[in-house]
């Protein structure tokens, strides 16, 4: 991974772990509740953004493409700004940017469905690691609706999010992993 790449993705990391950290607390103070909340949300927020990133850039290179995640100032910004005055997150601090022109609807489809099933896995192993050792049931229901937020939040059918490349592949794939990542948010957060 190129270094420009790496403070790309280390720069949105942060920034979309501030959004939630502001979310969750409800300010923006530095506390120890913030440093707290914001240290577990960084771990959960990380790895899921990471992987997310990484798998749509892994599966295009894949298809013979060009791949690179680059950051986006505007969502930075929004993400931060949304979260201070509505308490919602908008989570798109960046985006691994593709170039293929051999790249098929298809491909297109899938590459953008990759990112929201890595979050349903991630999902999972937090769900599952909390069963496993009870003593961070916290830390991983929080990794768990990260994950399935992020997911589910992606799978939004507009021009900018993973959801409108997959609802114009297979609307079906597109409804089927919509349900899924929206009822495993539902049940995780009941849980």
């Amino acid at each position: 991974m190129k270094l420009e790449e790496l403070s790309h993705i280390l720069i949105s990391v942060v920034t979309i772990s501030i959004a939630f950290t502001i979310v969750q607390v409800g300010t923006l103070a530095l506390t120890k509740d913030f440093a707290t909340t914001f240290t577990a949300l960084f771990l959960t927020v990380g790895l899921g953004f990471v992987l997310h990133e990484l798998a749509h850039r892994n599966l295009a290179r894949m298809y013979g493409a060009w791949a690179e995640f680059r950051s986006w100032t505007l969502g930075l910004v929004i993400a931060l700004v949304m979260a201070i005055t509505t308490g919602f997150v908008f989570a798109a601090p960046g985006a691994t940017y593709i170039y293929g022109p051999h790249l098929t609807k298809e491909k297109l489809g899938k590459i953008a469905l990759i990112g929201p099933l890595t979050n349903l896995a991630l999902a999972i192993v937090f769900l599952f690691v909390g069963f496993v050792i009870p003593g961070l049931k916290s830390f991983t229901t929080l990794g768990s609706n990260v994950n399935l937020f992020l997911g589910a939040f992606n799978m939004i059918p507009i021009f900018v999010l993973d959801g409108k490349k997959v609802y114009d592949w297979n609307k079906m794939v597109w409804a089927l992993t919509s349900f899924v990542l929206v009822f495993g948010l539902f049940l995780s957060n009941s849980i």
